[in-house]
């Protein structure tokens, strides 16, 4: 079996991602969001050399509607100061005027949150699905493990290090990204990215995955069964929006 350093993209340096939720009501503020997104955000940043670039709605996950969008950059910087670069973008502001100056009687939105996080070592750089850039079919499973001590949060990510990826991969599946949360709600936590044709796909995979003799034997080691290392995990269901890169 190929280990997760070689299957893993190929460059060293490890990204650093944005994961935006845009909470929504339903009615006119899924398109203007949409609309936002589409042809203000994502082109902005492919201006600023960044991407690829993942624009998601939410299909299955607590308080629908919201969009999901992750931003991928080099340095964390870019992403801190991300909004104060877009507002020196003339065209982005033309674009996004809608957005930007909905009235507070009609909002574009309810609330936005943002995570900053970085790529493990072992999987240090975003991988779209195949069927990206054809805007083929696929569905994103976002999955975020939180975990009750920064101790056990820190043994949960070595535990990907220590074969979860070989297990992934060998259960077929793959990883769109694996990130460590910086500066984000419930932490400590971390946060990854699954790409699957559908539902069936995703349902055959994770069986494979749960039956498989290495993880049973992976999860059981004293290093990582000592206790429960994940004591809640968030798992939404995403489709790609039209402009989505990923």
């Amino acid at each position: 079996m190929r280990s997760a350093e070689a299957q893993a993209p190929a460059a060293q340096s490890r990204e650093f991602y944005q994961i935006r939720r845009y909470a929504l009501r339903s009615g006119p503020q899924l398109k203007l969001t949409e609309d936002y997104l589409n042809n203000a955000l994502i082109p902005a940043l492919v201006r600023r050399g960044m991407g690829p670039v993942g624009a998601f709605r939410l299909e299955i996950g607590p308080q629908t509607p919201a969009y999901y969008v992750l931003i991928p950059a080099a340095q964390a910087g870019t992403l801190v100061e991300l909004d104060f670069r877009l507002q020196d973008d003339a065209e982005f502001l033309r674009a996004a005027e809608p957005f930007w100056s909905a009235p507070a009687s009609s909002p574009a939105f309810e609330r936005v949150e943002i995570s900053l996080l970085e790529a493990f070592k072992g999987w240090p750089k975003l991988t779209p699905p195949a069927a990206a850039p054809t805007k083929g079919k696929r569905i994103f499973q976002l999955r975020t493990y939180e975990s009750p001590s920064d101790r056990d949060h820190v043994r949960k990510v070595e535990m990907f290090h220590s074969g979860e990826f070989e297990i992934f991969q060998a259960a077929g599946f793959h990883p769109v990204f694996f990130g460590d949360t910086l500066i984000g709600t419930r932490m400590p936590n971390l946060t990854y990215m699954l790409s699957f044709t559908d539902m069936a796909e995703l349902e055959a995979k994770w069986e494979v995955f749960r039956n498989d003799p290495a993880w049973k034997k992976l999860s059981a080691e004293p290093r990582f069964g000592f206790e429960p290392i994940v004591d809640n995990i968030t798992n939404l269901i995403l489709s790609p929006l039209q402009a989505s890169q990923i």
